[in-house]
């Protein structure tokens, strides 16, 4: 079952960014995420899989 994430939600995930952060924005959502470093603001296109299996925890959850 996928995980309910939603654009604008921030997370922190297991294994750090080449630039030193490990928290990401989603900046879309479907067959695969583009999410953005809130470190370096880099944008990675990246599959659900890979993803979901990469998330340590949702930091802030966007309720809009």
């Amino acid at each position: 079952m996928p995980m309910d994430l939603n654009v604008g939600d921030m997370v922190q995930v297991k294994k750090n960014h080449p630039c030193g952060s490990n928290q990401f924005e989603i900046m879309r959502t479907g067959m695969d995420f583009r999410v953005k470093c809130l470190g370096c603001e880099k944008q990675i296109w990246i599959s659900r899989v890979k993803f979901e299996k990469r998330i340590k925890k949702i930091i802030n959850k966007n309720e809009g």
